[in-house]
């Protein structure tokens, strides 16, 4: 009931928040973030741990399971921010993807292959073998520089211990310079607090990186995404990223998170134990807030989920539609919402 409860809130909140940009005097952008979950090809890598995700693997994840899975994560895709613009989404981070290969079959499915989408992608040195990616529409953006930046963990014996890379994606919004980083934190294998340090280095990789941007250029416009394993009142977010979620107290080279309240208010983007976390967030720097400018401001923060994207029976009923429950198929999406931002600036 209480997961219910969260979703229809969360409806109600996408509805009556939602703006008729046509009939205003504003252009309007959006940029989401999506954890594709598992998005793998049916190839073997003998390099990495894929063999679930191979036709005879425990996930039986044959050619057909592949195809199914883009064409589901597509609908999904090709939904986000239509109801703002007619092209959707311009940017999108996403997660738990295995190569640029199924990046590239996604972008060409039948209902995202018209939007002519570009792709940043480097390959992590994650052991599991995912990594994060970016997707980019270029009628809206176009990149100047691009990075993998390399998170140094080392694991309980002091070797080293190798997760997603942050992605760091520099270039021009609608003429605009922005500053995008993508992320996947380590996970909270081992339970929450024994892990926090890992999540807090990862953040701590993004920040520096920030920090010297800011340094630069106080006024940079500044967007973290990702699915952070943390949630917006956690340590890595909270202390180690300084993000706040008052914008009345966000620095000049701070940053803003939309999602506290939506996390203390009980709605989130992924379900356990009949509880939500907010793991996925989009996080954005000082420029963005006012809206008086002559570029892009921000203007609201939503989570996407439709009743096709929500578990309607068993233990899971309430929670995000989700591919595989104990290596059965079970024809979702994945068992995270996507997230998205909504920007505007005046039309000249």
């Amino acid at each position: 009931m209480r997961i219910l409860k969260s979703i229809l809130l969360v409806a109600f909140l996408v509805v009556s928040c939602s703006l008729n940009v046509q009939a205003q005097q504003y252009k309007a952008g959006v940029i989401a973030f999506y954890n594709l979950e598992n998005l793998f090809d049916t190839i073997n890598q003998p390099e990495v741990n894929d063999e679930e995700f191979t036709p005879t693997g425990t996930n039986l994840y044959t050619p057909q399971v592949y195809m199914d899975k883009l064409g589901k994560l597509s609908d999904v895709l090709s939904m986000i921010g239509t109801d703002i613009t007619p092209d959707g989404f311009s940017v999108l981070g996403c997660a738990e993807i295995e190569n640029i290969t199924v990046l590239q079959d996604l972008i060409n499915m039948p209902k995202l292959k018209s939007r002519g989408y570009k792709i940043v992608h480097y390959d992590s040195p994650d052991k599991r073998g995912i990594d994060v990616g970016f997707l980019y529409n270029p009628k809206y953006f176009k990149v100047l520089h691009s990075e993998p930046l390399f998170v140094p963990l080392k694991g309980d014996d002091g070797e080293p211990y190798f997760t997603r890379d942050v992605l760091y994606v520099y270039g021009l919004y609608d003429g605009e310079p922005v500053h995008f980083f993508i992320n996947h934190w380590p996970s909270r294998r081992g339970g929450e607090e024994a892990s926090a340090p890992n999540r807090a280095l990862a953040a701590s990789v993004a920040k520096a990186k920030i920090d010297s941007i800011n340094n630069a250029s106080p006024d940079a416009k500044i967007i973290l995404m990702g699915d952070l394993n943390d949630d917006p009142v956690s340590p890595s977010v909270a202390k180690t990223l300084g993000a706040v979620g008052d914008e009345g107290r966000v620095k000049p080279n701070g940053l803003y998170n939309p999602w506290v309240k939506y996390y203390k208010d009980g709605i989130g983007t992924l379900a356990y134990g009949d509880a939500w976390n907010l793991f996925d967030q989009i996080m954005l720097s000082h420029a963005f807030l006012d809206k008086k400018q002559s570029g892009f401001f921000y203007q609201k923060a939503s989570i996407f989920s439709k009743e096709f994207m929500i578990q309607k029976t068993g233990r899971y009923k309430g929670y995000p539609l989700r591919t595989y429950d104990s290596g059965a198929y079970q024809g979702g999406y994945s068992d995270h919402f996507p997230t998205y931002i909504l920007f505007l600036k005046e039309k000249k």
